[in-house]
């Protein structure tokens, strides 16, 4: 099973929020996930996501891929922590 870290839709029309889930890559966008590993608004100024860094670490050296944009969410998250 190839298992990808994405970003999942959520909210309202023109209000999106996204939940980043860890979820098979065949499963839609919006489909079954197995895990919620963090939250990422857009639409905020500022820090406008949170994620766990220990359980992204886990699925990455398990084999899961991020996305894009998720991927960069984790670099700033481990620059935040740094810091």
């Amino acid at each position: 099973m190839a298992v990808a870290i994405r970003l999942r839709r959520e909210g309202a029309k023109n209000n999106p929020y996204y939940s980043i889930v860890v979820a098979d890559q065949r499963c839609p966008r919006d489909g079954k996930f197995i895990e919620i590993i963090g939250k990422y608004d857009p639409k905020k100024e500022g820090e406008n996501f949170s994620i766990e860094l220990e359980r992204a670490d886990h699925w990455v050296q398990n084999g899961a891929r991020p996305s894009q944009t998720v991927g960069s969410i984790i670099n700033k998250a481990r620059k935040k922590l740094a810091a």
